[in-house]
């Protein structure tokens, strides 16, 4: 039944509401079909990543905006498990100090070695759509000049990749620590003569 069936008109309200279903449901269709082309996924946000550094490099402006400290902390979310073994064990230490029943860790112990996969606290998907739309910001932020706040651009570069190898020093320890690797790495088993 249309609006003109019932002789009233909708209003702008919901017009505009009705517009922005339609785009949101479109916008939600194209994500799903890219869902399963992960390698295409990734090269197109490096492809937009290095077009947003070529704008940095080529206009000599916006270094506070290539700062890509949202970037690292997304990456070390992706990096670490959604249940972190350190915290287990530690529940596990008051647990038993107060007489319960142990709890299980959620990564391989010396205790338990079934296997349990590796659940990460940020998912692939989560990680590439949120790196895909920091950088597509990032590079909206470089169309306009009241976002290019003057920096000594050196300083940033060496104080992220200091903080960047201080944070991947530490996550690499924990997971040494904790023996997980958050990649798969290799094939996988294969059974049988073939």
């Amino acid at each position: 039944m249309s609006a003109t069936d019932t002789g009233v008109e909708p209003s702008p309200v919901q017009n505009i509401s009705a517009a922005y279903t339609r785009v949101t449901r479109q916008y939600q269709q194209i994500l799903d079909r890219w869902t399963p082309h992960i390698m295409y996924r990734w090269l197109g946000t490096a492809g937009i990543l290095s077009l947003f550094f070529l704008r940095i490099v080529l206009s000599q402006g916006w270094f506070i905006d290539a700062y890509a400290i949202y970037l690292l902390n997304l990456l070390l979310a992706f990096l670490q498990p959604k249940f972190d073994p350190s915290l287990q064990e530690d529940l596990l230490a008051d647990e038993i100090e107060e007489g319960g029943t142990p709890m299980t860790s959620p990564l391989p112990s010396a205790r338990d070695d079934e296997f349990r996969p590796f659940v990460r606290r940020l998912p692939e998907w989560q990680f590439w759509l949120s790196a895909t739309r920091a950088t597509l910001i990032a590079i909206g932020c470089t169309l306009f000049e009241m976002f290019d706040v003057p920096v000594y651009w050196p300083i940033l570069v060496v104080y992220f990749f200091v903080l960047f190898a201080l944070t991947m020093r530490r996550q690499i320890q924990h997971m040494i620590k904790y023996k997980y690797v958050p990649f798969d790495i290799g094939r996988k088993a294969r059974y049988g003569s073939r």
